[in-house]
Formats: C-alpha cells, structure tokens, sequence
C-alpha cells in the first residue's frame, strides 16, 4: 500500500506499522552487520509501535471506537472484548508496551533473541492484517 492510497483509519494504522516494522528490520540487520552502533531500545520501541499500530488497525477496521493508548495489553483486551481472535499467542506481544514511552528515555535491558523472536511474530502478524484489511 503506498501512502496515497490510504482511504480511511484502518489503512494508516497499516501503512503506519508497516513503515515501523520497516524501520526496526533494517536497524536490526544493519546493527547485525556492524553497520551502525545502535541502542536495542530503538529497535523495540519500533516493534512496540508496530504491534501498537497493528492493534489499532484492526479495531479501526471493525469500527470499534479507540482510546489514545500506548498500552498493548489494553488494546489486546479491547480485542478480546469484541472477540477478535488471532492466530499465534497476541499476549506475548504485550511485554513490548514497555518500549513505548520508557525505552526511549531508560536504558532497558534486552537481548538480541528477544528482537530477532519479536520479528518474527510481528512479520506473520503483519501480513495477517494485511490480508485482512485489503480482503
């Protein structure tokens, strides 16, 4: 989806998350290859929006009224209010909400493997929505 064909607010969560996802995929590769000296912070806080963004496209999609949140446990449960299901374990994503606000001004412990598992959750859930929303 390019930016200018974005007809309503499911679609910019989308294209939001997707440019998120983006990001945190190439700090990670370039932080891999020793291409640039970055805080693993940077790259969870752009998964933490991802997942965020995610959420919100969904809920926007099925017209459910959202709060200004950062807080993916409280979207999670919004979801399951309206019973929207997913197909992998939604509330391991929970655990990235730290990343919103305090992982950009605290150091935060964190791993490689975490980012790498995070990726890849966030891949599969990303074209789920995509399949969605353009479906």
């Amino acid at each position: 989806m390019k930016k200018s064909e974005i007809s309503n607010s499911a679609e910019m969560f989308l294209y939001k998350s997707t440019v998120d996802f983006n990001t945190a995929n190439f700090l990670f590769e370039s932080f891999e290859q020793g291409k640039v000296e970055i805080d693993l912070e940077i790259i969870m806080f752009h998964l933490q929006q991802t997942a965020e963004k995610l959420l919100k496209s969904i809920l926007s999609y099925k017209k459910i009224r959202i709060q200004k949140t950062h807080d993916i446990s409280q979207l999670i449960g919004l979801c399951s209010e309206y019973n929207i299901t997913f197909n992998f374990d939604i509330h391991s994503l929970a655990n990235l909400t730290d990343f919103a606000v305090d992982g950009r001004y605290a150091i935060m412990h964190d791993d490689l493997s975490d980012v790498d598992k995070y990726i890849k959750i966030l891949d599969n859930f990303l074209e789920s929505v995509k399949t969605i929303i353009s479906g």
